[in-house]
């Protein structure tokens, strides 16, 4: 079992609460739930509170919580990070899209920094894996648009931090892994939220500034030279990884041509394959 500085328990309240920041927009307030149906909905709830931007919402157990493309996120209580934000952006228009992109930085920076000998990278949107492709850490950013700017944002994080494979069920062990697994001990699951508090923090200020985190996305990219396949709805899109542009969209060498995907979920990802494009 982690522990925090000061050996409370972790489904002590206060333990958690401990790294909230008064003088800090994201985790300005830290609530803690030994269980709830989902923290992106309760974030969500606090924005119509005052002062509930930033509040991070916490929980052992999510007995709703939710992935991408409407998928449940399964996280047996007690061993993971589940949080979410809920915020208020103020980003000019050609960076709203980065929001994503900006958060999963936030996550691996958090990561690596009580994991350093964890190597981690981003699968496209905003996946944190492994170099083998094992997942440890998904988002689910959940925005509100109107009048062509950002109304709001939920982001949620789930990391995979004390669940180690053997306990995990078959079809998620084949594909994840979690940051213990990766460390070769139990980490503070306090300590990793206050270094992700403090890392989304720093990414929301420089996205607000203009400035675009897409040359450090492109660095960690875990799909560079890989064959890949995006699902699209009822659509699977499949080709050659050339790049991310500078919206963020994941560009795709097809059949049919250079391709730019600005939504969608990586399905495969193997080595890539020569391919003749149209001239």
């Amino acid at each position: 079992m982690d522990a925090s500085g000061d050996n409370a328990p972790m489904t002590d309240a206060a333990a958690w609460s401990r790294v909230a920041d008064p003088d800090r927009r994201v985790g300005r307030r830290v609530e803690f739930h030994a269980e709830i149906g989902s923290t992106n909905d309760r974030a969500r709830a606090a924005l119509r509170e005052p002062d509930g931007e930033g509040l991070a919402v916490v929980a052992d157990l999510q007995t709703s919580g939710r992935g991408r493309r409407g998928r449940a996120w399964i996280s047996p209580a007690g061993v993971n990070l589940a949080v979410s934000i809920g915020l208020r952006p103020r980003l000019e228009g050609r960076l709203i899209g980065l929001l994503g992109i900006a958060a999963a930085l936030a996550v691996r920076d958090a990561c690596a920094g009580v994991a350093p000998e964890a190597d981690l990278l981003i699968r496209w949107p905003n996946d944190v894996v492994t170099d083998g492709g094992d997942k440890v850490a998904g988002l689910l950013v959940e925005t509100a648009v109107g009048d062509g700017r950002l109304m709001e944002a939920v982001i949620g994080i789930g990391v995979n931090v004390n669940w180690r494979r053997a306990e995990m069920p078959e079809e998620i062990a084949a594909r994840a892994t979690s940051m213990a697994e990766l460390a070769g001990r139990d980490l503070d699951r306090v300590a990793l939220l206050e270094a992700l508090l403090r890392a989304l923090e720093a990414e929301l200020s420089g996205l607000e500034r203009g400035d675009s985190p897409v040359a450090r996305f492109r660095a960690v990219s875990a799909l560079d030279g890989k064959r890949v396949a995006v699902e699209m709805g009822d659509e699977v899109v499949e080709g050659n990884a050339a790049g991310i542009a500078d919206d963020g969209a994941l560009l795709l060498d097809t059949a049919a041509g250079r391709v730019a995907l600005t939504i969608g979920e990586v399905v495969s990802v193997r080595e890539a394959q020569p391919m003749e494009l149209p001239a």
